[in-house]
């Protein structure tokens, strides 16, 4: 089961490697596909800084962590795409759904569940001794 976990894992993180790289390398195009567009040269620098960041610090974090069977950095994407469920949720709650709503949170759900329990089964160190 350690070994489909690790494997999981390491996917979801090149499948998250290749957003980040695309994001990098053509900005405008891969916004579209979240449904974002960019006004101007500061958007585009935005959207290629931030969603580059967003889901290259996450790769990262998971297929070292998954390489190195080192569970502690299963933390940070699943902070990361908790924040971005936690978001959705309240923006679903004030604005309302739109279409393809679901899409979107399902994997942000699936990210979170999937880092939690690679933590749990993985090795790791107890949150206190990380925090504290």
């Amino acid at each position: 089961m350690r070994l489909i976990l690790t494997a999981l894992v390491f996917l979801a993180g090149l499948f998250d490697l290749f957003l980040a790289i695309g994001f990098l390398t053509g900005p405008e195009q891969a916004a579209t596909g979240f449904g974002i567009a960019a006004t101007g040269v500061g958007g585009v620098s935005t959207i290629r800084a931030d969603f580059t960041s967003f889901f290259g610090v996450a790769a990262f974090c998971m297929m070292w962590g998954a390489w190195r069977r080192n569970a502690d950095l299963m933390l940070v994407p699943a902070l990361l795409f908790g924040t971005s469920f936690v978001g959705r949720a309240i923006d679903l709650v004030v604005t309302g759904a739109y279409p393809g709503w679901p899409v979107p949170m399902a994997v942000e759900a699936a990210h979170v569940v999937l880092m939690l329990a690679a933590w749990r089964m993985l090795p790791h160190h107890r949150l206190e001794e990380i925090a504290g």
